[in-house]
């Protein structure tokens, strides 16, 4: 029945996607070119502190100053390939890891799922509307249109930062809890949207994961 219901909310989803590009921000994170807009819907994602193994992020990081030295003796920006390719390398090119359950995988933890669950929840529809969102052992995918007067930056931020708080809380830990700099994508258009729509819905069974509850979609 619930399988049935996504295949029919995904085949009638027709949700108009239309970023104001006149109103696009650039701005240069420790690690990524976060874009922002009016109207804007994000693909994000939230990677646990061990999710990926320190020689992917090596290779990540390596790649990524090379893009930045080689702009830099042209003297000149990024161009937008080569902001869009900072992405990709820190989002498709890791997220076979991320699938492989790389780390402790505390969101394995039904107590831990269920607090970054109602945290994503806990402010849907007055700061922001939760298009799709997928809870993974390691990392959490999230399809969000911030209201107006909420930023992408602090929604993110209030949730890490509250959750990290309240898991450390559970696990009995310190220390860093997620990744310092979520990943985030403005989706461009329609057909994106769905893509990125049934992307996150079925990441779980991707993954192998089998009776994954911790996920959810709008109708």
């Amino acid at each position: 029945m619930a399988d049935t219901f996504v295949r029919n909310t995904l085949k009638s989803n027709n949700h108009t996607v239309s970023p104001d590009w006149e109103t696009l921000i650039r701005k240069k994170g420790a690690q990524l070119p976060h874009w922002t807009c009016a109207n804007a819907i994000y693909h994000v994602v939230l990677r646990l502190s061990d999710s990926l193994p320190t020689a992917v992020l090596e290779e990540f990081h390596a790649e990524r100053q090379a893009i930045i030295t080689n702009a830099a003796k042209m003297k000149r920006e990024l161009t937008e390939y080569e902001e869009q390719r900072l992405k990709w390398l820190y989002s498709e090119k890791v997220e076979q890891y991320l699938d492989a359950g790389y780390g402790e995988c505390y969101l394995r933890q039904s107590a831990i799922a269920e607090l970054v669950q109602q945290v994503l929840q806990f402010f849907d529809t007055e700061r922001y509307t939760l298009h799709c969102w997928c809870l993974m052992p390691n990392h959490v995918h999230v399809i969000v249109e911030p209201k107006p007067g909420f930023t992408l930056s602090k929604i993110k931020h209030s949730w890490t930062s509250y959750s990290a708080t309240r898991a450390n809380a559970i696990l009995n830990r310190t220390g860093q809890f997620w990744q310092h700099e979520p990943y985030d994508h403005i989706i461009r258009n329609e057909k994106e949207y769905r893509f990125l729509l049934e992307y996150v819905w079925r990441n779980p069974e991707q993954a192998g994961l089998t009776s994954w509850k911790w996920r959810g979609i709008r109708e």
